[in-house]
């Protein structure tokens, strides 16, 4: 099983289009293959914090996702969004990568 931790940072005033694309994203992605839970969360002390929680069956159940069409058209609609890229850290066994 493959563990994601995703944490964005969000422009104050753009709160409110970053949640309603994500919930559209988090809908989506629900629906692939090998997505076992695809969780989005806001921080309890910032609310421009956003921390996504993913379990996937397998590595290339995951590399899938970061390939659909879904997931270009949400990086390209968060982009400008952010206050900073996304911090990702990978999970799989012993082994974290962090991007």
């Amino acid at each position: 099983m493959i563990y994601v931790v995703a944490t964005t940072r969000v422009k104050p005033e753009c709160r409110e289009a970053f949640i309603a694309g994500a919930k559209e994203c988090v809908a989506a992605t629900r629906q692939e293959q090998g997505c076992i839970s695809y969780e989005n969360h806001t921080s309890i002390h910032d609310p421009n914090l956003f921390v996504v929680v993913e379990r996937w069956a397998s590595r290339e159940d995951l590399n899938a996702h970061g390939r659909s069409p879904h997931m270009k058209t949400w990086r390209a609609l968060s982009a400008p969004l952010k206050e900073s890229p996304t911090e990702i850290e990978i999970i799989s066994g012993a082994t974290v990568e962090k991007f």
